[in-house]
């Protein structure tokens, strides 16, 4: 058998290969330019399709088009015609209640409607749980009491100490006749050998992985994350925030690397939009609609809080997170206190960090003074100085590793949830946040960041500039790396 030559191809071939290559490189390049609202990453995605004609265009097929948000525009235009056939979801739709709230936060209330789609609800009480210590305990109740309907989800779900009690809970609960859904985010699952969904499914408990391999899922879709945390129990009570269950979240336990954590128990109507959340993500990932009473009952006032969810993700048109982060900062009068674990905002957001301490609101922003991934950490300081010069005040709280996301402005309003102040929380992963109106709530929450700056050290403008130039050069080459952190 002759060995094939590439003489004994048509002598045009690589003229129409040529062309190929270059019909497909203008092709994704006017898809960059009419598609990606961020210049910088269309100029650096025209730049790397033209630079590497043909391998360009491959990644940028792979990783840059966002295949996600057909899928899920039309699951949750499904969702949207189905779940409205429920008294609940009728409640959910109702106007708005933008009144309910002070003169002065009504044009956030605003932004927050037409951004979220969703309405103010009134009537709620919500507590919060310190750690896994006060949080794991009031869940596992709830999951004990339950009689219709279980949904959890979360990021990580550790088959550890503290998620082994939560798989034992929700298999009882299966054996009660209780309906249970489980999902579990497909790369968080693998934070503990084995992964908990295996134990989840050998106890006979509908679980279900969110995107789950890269082979399943597609390359695609990999850097796409579901970091949302949900309970919800006869869709009367909820349970939501920043923890994962995993054991370093129960301090009495002394493990290592302890995390400080804080989540919120939910009742009252705005329980039928945190359910809401949970039915879009459990049909996105099985094509499952949940629906009916036993998910989505008529639910009482039980409490004076008005509230409203706020869901993101890269399945939407607008970073609506962001932009209520922004319109927040813009509303603050008197003072802006702000906890989180990774601080990575874009320019847009440290200039309007910048303004708020420029106009005369105390700004605070408090970071771990050791973060548990120290890439994070050196991109974090790298751009630390940009806050600090125009007057807002960064305080760094000793160990335990503090994993909450809190927003205070002015003592009046307070966001709380999933999300990070990061582009991987503000623009890739799936995000859920509640914000309140409600000035009891609100102060609680103040009060507890201000207790958290008081046993921290303030981190100066002459602390950045003091840092050695090698660690300079460090921290500026992870910064380059902050949109995939």
């Amino acid at each position: 058998m002759r060995a094939f030559a590439l003489d004994a191809l048509p002598f045009w071939w690589p003229y129409a290969f040529g062309a190929f290559v270059v019909a497909l490189s203008v092709a994704a390049t006017a898809h960059v330019v009419t598609r990606k609202r961020d210049v910088r990453a269309a100029i650096g995605w025209v730049g790397l399709i033209w630079l590497v004609p043909g391998v360009g265009t491959l990644l940028y097929a792979v990783f840059g088009l966002n295949r996600i948000q057909r899928r899920a525009n039309q699951l949750h235009r499904a969702r949207r015609r189905l779940l409205l056939s429920t008294p609940q979801a009728l409640s959910i739709a109702r106007e708005g209640t933008v009144s309910a709230v002070h003169a002065d936060l009504q044009p956030m209330a605003r932004l927050g409607e037409q951004l979220s789609g969703r309405p103010l609800l009134t009537g709620n009480r919500i507590d919060p749980l310190h750690n896994g210590d006060e949080a794991y305990p009031a869940m596992l109740a709830a999951i004990a009491a339950a009689r219709k309907s279980i949904a959890l989800s979360s990021y990580i779900f550790g088959d550890d100490a503290a998620g082994r009690p939560f798989v034992a809970a929700l298999a009882a609960a299966v054996q009660r006749g209780v309906e249970v859904r489980v999902l579990v985010d497909g790369f968080g699952a693998r934070y503990t050998y084995p992964p908990v969904h295996k134990a989840l499914r050998r106890a006979g408990v509908p679980v279900a992985l969110f995107l789950p391999r890269v082979h399943q899922a597609g390359l695609a879709f990999f850097n796409l994350r579901n970091h949302r945390k949900i309970l919800t129990v006869d869709g009367r009570v909820a349970f939501t925030g920043g923890m994962n269950i995993q054991a370093r979240n129960i301090h009495a336990d002394h493990p290592p690397r302890r995390v400080r954590d804080i989540h919120f128990r939910i009742e009252g109507p705005l329980v039928g939009q945190v359910q809401e959340s949970f039915a879009e993500d459990w049909q996105f990932t099985t094509r499952e609609v949940l629906d009916g009473p036993q998910w989505f009952p008529t639910l009482p006032e039980v409490g004076s809080t008005t509230a409203r969810v706020i869901s993101d993700g890269p399945d939407g048109d607008l970073e609506i997170l962001r932009t209520v982060i922004l319109g927040a900062l813009a509303q603050a009068r008197q003072s802006v206190r702000i906890v989180t674990p990774y601080f990575l905002p874009d320019q847009g957001m440290v200039a309007a960090l910048g303004v708020a301490a420029l106009r005369g609101v105390r700004v605070e922003i408090v970071l771990p003074s050791r973060v548990n991934i120290p890439v994070v950490q050196w991109a974090a300081s790298a751009q630390l100085w940009q806050v600090l010069r125009p007057g807002c005040r960064v305080y760094l709280s000793p160990a335990p590793f503090d994993h909450s996301k809190l927003m205070v402005i002015d003592r009046r309003w307070a966001l709380f949830g999933s999300t990070n102040w990061d582009p991987r929380s503000l623009r890739l992963n799936f995000e859920l946040d509640v914000e309140t109106y409600c000035t009891s709530c609100a102060a609680t929450l103040d009060d507890h960041i201000m207790a958290r700056i008081a046993e921290s050290r303030r981190y100066t403008l002459e602390d950045a500039d003091a840092r050695a130039f090698p660690v300079k050069v460090r921290d500026g080459l992870a910064r380059l790396l902050s949109p995939y952190l």
